[in-house]
């Protein structure tokens, strides 16, 4: 009797509700990452060119080297300009897939009143919330890092008079562009919340067809006119190369948008390379469908294989402007380049190269996060082919091509537009350099390079890549039984 009048009496245990719920949601945790390895990296890059310049300072023949300071501050400049941006591109893409997934539910919202521009500021707002915390725990790592790093280098016999303090304000600079980048992304990557209509309460996850993108001519007229336009630029940065350095900074530039135009027409030109990549698997059951569901949403597959041609391109650039830049000079000279100069020159690219290998990195990661969306979202498809009589093993086959078809596409589309940007950089920068004066003018236009070992190398990362991104979205793929599939 009792006990029965404690049960009457005691209180209904209310459910607490944790703080940001929406934190927990697939994507999440995986853009807090980009933007954490990003703040850090920028933490990572200031507190080591700071460190080399203490110890250009303390060195009695070249302290006085502005020159040396100028260097070291550009390319920190450029490397931390160059995370920030594949990690942008990144969070758009993931903000995108996200809200593909919260399609029913932003309909619904949309149902009972709530305005397309409310819920789009409510997924900005979490962009910016995202960007704050990653940015926070990168600057925190970045910097621990770093003084791990100072710490190491300090106690070096060649290095003790070097004085050099880790914290300071600088550092809060890649924290704060992070965390504005990652809410710009949020805000980008969200503008499906614009053509969501209520009618779509009734269905799932939707996503554009290859319709609906080709029909986006502004979006795809501007993208074509920023390609052309960067292309155009890069041949007139060769061209100014060949009579100053100044070339450098067109091709840049050039890059810049082409690269740019490249990423928003995707949905495009990502397509036909897929297409073509999907007969070299062969026409089973398990290859047709991979194929197909690579290329029946070109929206979803684009976001996936753009951050991987991101860090492909990028590796592959300062490889190739390394070996072509040694033919330059190699034209320069007369024919044949000096071991002295060659040597410097392989170890800046292993260093450029090593640095850059961050921003794949954080590609990767993107790759990772969206195909592990993409097989939640698509949930009742899987459980239907199981329906259908797939086993468990072809499922997981078919999850494990797909993701294939998008790295091998992703590396080939990488590696092209890698050779041509870094044998542009080499030109443009050296092409005006004459080793010997007294030498008559001839071209240093020459063909571009691609080195045998960093291109293996890449390749095989590749293939690496593929199976870590495929470990997670095949469990999940194959725990989904026909019950649920037909439940949902």
């Amino acid at each position: 009797m009792s006990a029965a009048t404690a049960d009457v009496q005691s209180p209904p245990r209310r459910r607490v509700t944790p703080p940001l719920p929406w934190l927990r949601e697939r994507g999440m945790g995986a853009s807090i990452l980009v933007a954490a390895i990003s703040s850090a990296f920028g933490v990572l890059l200031i507190s080591a060119t700071g460190f080399i310049a203490a110890m250009l300072e303390a060195d009695p023949y070249i302290g006085d080297s502005g020159t040396l300071a100028f260097v070291l501050s550009f390319l920190t400049l450029i490397l931390l300009g160059v995370a920030v941006y594949v990690a942008a591109i990144v969070t758009a893409n993931t903000f995108s897939t996200i809200v593909a997934g919260r399609t029913r539910r932003i309909a619904l919202l949309r149902l009972i009143g709530a305005s397309a521009r409310a819920q789009r500021a409510e997924v900005a707002r979490q962009g910016l919330v995202v960007g704050a915390i990653g940015a926070f725990a990168g600057l925190v790592g970045g910097t621990a890092l770093a003084a791990a790093g100072v710490a190491l280098g300090t106690v070096q016999p060649r290095l003790e008079g070097v004085q050099y303090a880790v914290v300071q304000p600088a550092l809060l600079v890649p924290a704060a562009v992070v965390t504005l980048t990652t809410w710009a992304a949020a805000w980008a990557g969200s503008r499906r919340v614009l053509t969501v209509t209520p009618l779509e309460a009734l269905g799932g996850s939707v996503e554009s067809s290859h319709g609906d993108l080709v029909r986006r001519k502004g979006r795809n007229a501007a993208a074509i006119a920023l390609f052309v336009t960067g292309g155009v630029l890069l041949a007139v940065g060769i061209l100014t190369g060949l009579f100053t350095p100044l070339g450098v900074v067109v091709a840049f530039f050039g890059g810049i948008l082409s690269f740019t135009g490249l990423s928003l027409c995707a949905t495009l030109v990502m397509p036909p390379v897929l297409r073509l990549v999907g007969r070299a698997f062969g026409r089973s059951a398990t290859a047709r469908l991979a194929a197909e569901n690579a290329l029946r949403y070109p929206e979803r597959s684009s976001r996936m294989a753009i951050g991987v041609v991101m860090g492909v391109t990028l590796v592959t650039m300062f490889a190739v402007a390394t070996d072509s830049a040694k033919g330059v000079l190699a034209a320069a000279a007369g024919g044949e380049l000096s071991p002295a100069l060659a040597a410097p020159l392989d170890t800046f690219a292993a260093i450029m190269m090593a640095l850059v290998a961050v921003s794949a990195v954080i590609a990767g990661v993107g790759l990772v996060n969206l195909l592990t969306l993409g097989v939640i979202q698509r949930r009742r498809e899987l459980g239907l082919l199981r329906a259908l009589g797939l086993s468990g093993g072809q499922v997981r086959r078919v999850v494990l091509l797909e993701a294939a078809h998008i790295t091998i596409a992703a590396l080939g589309t990488g590696l092209l537009l890698g050779i041509a940007y870094g044998w542009a950089g080499a030109q443009s920068l050296l092409g005006f350099i004459r080793v010997d004066p007294d030498q008559p003018f001839t071209s240093s236009l020459v063909a571009p390079a691609l080195p045998l070992w960093p291109t293996v190398t890449i390749i095989a990362a590749t293939a690496v890549l593929t199976l870590i991104a495929a470990v997670v979205p095949t469990r999940i793929a194959t725990g989904v039984t026909p019950v649920q599939a037909l439940a949902e």
